[in-house]
């Protein structure tokens, strides 16, 4: 890891893994669906993650997983925007987890520090607004085909390389719109219209996604490529999650994207500091 990080009000030095927590504002999210869809205890939740060590908070309004339906774009802003006023001054980045380009809109109006979308802001629309915000960071996610459909029969030639050529791609696309190279980060896209094999074979090559020069941000926390390997349900999953956090570290990723903040944070921690003693000896 080297260089920073671009986002909104924040300048992120990559000299150590960022960690950015997730805050699902929604009743059918994969992992945590229904526990914080009331602005109460999502804002509750946002702040235990910003206190266990969350750089970032990812507030999502609308689920993503596979066969997910979509929500308006009113009842999506009604679940994301008290949450953001809340957290506004809470010491982390405030990233917005969408792809709606009227919701990305309102969410910069109101302060977003980072836009996350799922889709790799594939709509003109979503990258004129982008654009149009000169200092907001941008995640750009890959996804083959879109939630309802994306698991129906994913194929590559070359998972790896294909995955990275979309990516770069599409970050090229936005720097010739104007947006500043050092805003952008790439998420490869685990489980976004991927198999088993494909999601593996992103997990290892990780660190050739790196050599593209972004940050990148892996999402492995609780999905079902750790409950295949370990036949865990997705409460039982945070060992599998922590295993891949830091398989992605050691490739070089930027940020890992987690919903058991705490844990996490104490695993980078430690492997923090056996590498800042192998850099002593």
């Amino acid at each position: 890891m080297s260089g920073s990080w671009l986002c909104g009000r924040f300048e992120f030095a990559l000299k150590r893994p960022l960690l950015m927590g997730v805050v699902n504002v929604t009743p059918d999210s994969f992992s945590d669906g229904g526990q914080y869809v009331d602005t109460t205890s999502a804002i509750a939740h946002a702040q235990k993650l910003v206190t266990e060590g969350a750089d970032i908070i990812d507030i999502g309004g609308e689920s993503t997983r596979p066969g997910a339906l979509p929500v308006s774009i009113q009842e999506e802003l009604a679940r994301i925007l008290p949450v953001m006023a809340a957290m506004r001054d809470c010491g982390a980045a405030i990233s917005v987890d969408t792809c709606k380009p009227e919701v990305m809109q309102a969410a910069l109006e109101a302060g977003a520090d980072i836009i996350n979308d799922v889709t790799g802001m594939r709509q003109p629309e979503v990258r004129r607004i982008v654009a149009a915000h000169p200092n907001c960071g941008v995640c750009l996610m890959h996804m083959q085909g879109e939630p309802r459909t994306m698991q129906s029969n994913p194929h590559y030639q070359n998972v790896v390389h294909e995955v990275q050529d979309a990516l770069v791609a599409q970050a090229h696309l936005l720097e010739r719109l104007g947006v500043n190279r050092a805003r952008i980060s790439l998420d490869p896209g685990l489980g976004f219209g991927k198999t088993l094999e494909h999601n593996y074979q992103l997990l290892h090559g990780l660190a050739q996604l790196v050599q593209s020069g972004y940050p990148v941000v892996l999402g492995a926390s609780r999905k079902s490529l750790i409950g295949h390997v370990t036949g865990k349900p997705v409460d039982q999953r945070l060992s599998g999650s922590i295993a891949a956090a830091l398989a992605g570290v050691a490739r070089g990723v930027a940020v890992v994207r987690v919903h058991d903040v705490d844990a996490t944070h104490d695993a980078l921690k430690v492997w923090q500091a056996i590498q800042v003693a192998g850099d002593l000896s």
